[in-house]
This record gives C-alpha cells, sequence and structure tokens, in this order.
C-alpha cells in the first residue's frame, strides 16, 4: 500500500502518517525501487492503534510511551489517568451546566443582569460585602474587576482570590467600609489628582484591601510597565486611580499587612 492507501484505509490524513514517521510514532517502511513508501498490513494495524489511542484522549507523547511498552502496564496506567481526567470534567461541566440553566431560566423572564453572570461563590461574598446593593459606580467596577480575576486566574490563583475576598468579607464592619470607601472614590470622579481627599480615600482602601493580596499588590503596584495595572487605573478618573495607586503603595509599605517597612 502507498501512503495514501493506509491514510483511507486507517481513516487519517496522509500528513498525519507523515507526521506520525517524524515523531517516530509509525516506524518508517521500506520503500520501492522509485522511492515510494511500501506500507503493509502490519503497518496498518500499527496506525490504527495509534489513531484509537488519540481518539481516547491520549496526547502524541503518551500515545509514544504506550507504544514503547510492549507489555502494556503502561497502557492501564495512562488510561487510568485519562479516566479520572474525564470523570473531573465532567463534573465540571455538570456545575456549568447547572448554573448555564439558572441563567437561561433568568433570561427567559427577563430578569438576567451582569451579577446573574458571576459564579455563586463570588455571588455571595459581594452580597456579604453589600456591593450589589448599591449603585455606587466604584462598586460596579470593584464587581467587574474581581469577575474578570476569577474567570481570567489560574485555578490556583483563583481559589487564593476567592479566600482574601472571604477573609475581607468576614471582617466585622467590612461592608460598612466597603460602601464608605466607594463614596470616597465616586466623590472623586471629577476631582483633581490633588485634592486632599484623594489622600483619604487612598487610606481608606488600603485599609480595606484583604492582606492576602499583598504579595501580588507589592509587586504590581511599583513597576510603570506593568500593562494590566495600567489598564486598570486608566478605568478610573484621573483622582480615583492616583488614591487607588496611594493605597496600593501604602499597603506594601505596612508591616502588618505583609508588606516591607522603608
Amino acid at each position: 500500500m502507498r501512503i495514501s492507501e493506509i491514510a483511507a484505509l486507517v481513516g487519517v490524513t496522509t500528513r498525519a502518517v507523515r507526521h506520525y514517521h517524524h515523531l517516530g510514532l509509525l516506524p518508517e517502511p521500506a520503500r520501492l525501487a522509485n522511492g515510494y513508501r511500501q506500507y503493509s498490513v502490519r503497518d496498518a494495524v500499527a496506525l490504527a492503534r495509534i489513531r484509537r489511542l488519540t481518539e481516547l484522549g491520549l496526547g502524541l507523547d503518551e500515545v509514544r510511551d504506550v507504544i514503547a511498552d510492549d507489555a502494556g502496564h503502561e497502557l492501564v496506567d495512562v488510561l487510568g489517568e485519562l479516566d479520572a481526567d474525564l470523570a473531573r470534567q465532567e463534573g465540571e461541566i455538570r456545575v456549568r451546566r447547572a448554573r448555564l440553566a439558572t441563567l437561561l431560566a433568568r433570561a427567559r423572564d427577563g430578569r438576567l443582569t451582569t451579577d446573574d453572570e458571576l459564579s455563586p461563590e463570588l455571588a455571595d461574598l459581594l452580597a456579604e460585602l453589600g456591593s450589589q446593593e448599591t449603585t455606587s459606580p466604584t462598586a460596579a467596577k470593584d464587581r467587574e474587576l474581581l469577575a474578570l480575576m476569577e474567570t481570567a486566574a489560574a485555578p490556583e490563583d483563583r481559589d487564593r482570590l476567592m479566600a482574601a475576598v472571604r477573609s475581607t468579607a468576614a471582617v466585622p464592619g467590612a461592608a460598612e467600609r466597603a460602601h464608605e470607601v466607594y463614596a470616597l472614590l465616586d466623590a472623586l470622579a471629577d476631582a483633581d489628582p490633588a485634592d486632599p481627599r484623594v489622600d483619604a480615600a487612598a487610606r481608606a482602601l488600603a485599609d480595606c484591601l484583604p492582606p492576602e493580596l499583598t504579595a501580588e499588590t507589592a509587586t504590581t503596584a511599583a513597576p510603570a510597565d506593568q500593562g494590566f495595572l495600567n489598564a486598570f487605573l486608566a478605568d478610573f478618573a484621573p483622582a480615583q486611580a492616583e488614591a487607588v495607586r496611594r493605597a496600593m503603595l501604602l499597603v506594601a509599605k505596612t508591616p502588618e499587612k505583609g508588606g516591607a517597612a522603608e
């Protein structure tokens, strides 16, 4: 068989066959005098096995390991890991579909808001802080930022974020302090960055920042070339951005919050 024939027989492309040769998954067959590869039934069986393993979800590196292990015991290990991973994905999909069903129901009734798109955990935490009970523009930005970080962050970073928000919400009087900060920042919407109220807002905000996020704050507050930080601050009015920047620096310099005193 030529390469086009074995590819058609097994149901893969000739490009895939050449790629498997390049990776060493499929041995190169003997060539005829004219230079064409001549594939045998044994080659077709090997190619079919590669296809079956990749369809099960194995990566090509894992397929190579399985093929190299003629005893087959490693295949059992790899398939077991794959099964566990698929089970985890199934669990995640069930949770996401249940959440989607709730959103669909609210959308059909015309009751869907952007806050409904938050994860239940984040929505509950924001409710504890009273963030969703106010029309404050700053509170809305706070919710948007947390939703973005929760969505875009890696799982371990997301867990740390949620733990930080939980610790903030658990402090007595946290909701009252959050509303005070929102009001102070809202009042700076049309102010000059040199306005003395900027410093008061910065200190109030610094007192509310979660200690667990101090390390991230310290590393992003100082450099001028931090793209995300610059984009985040650009969403505020100049005086508000200055207050947020000063608050980050205050937290980074406060020993009891985890920063190093200067």
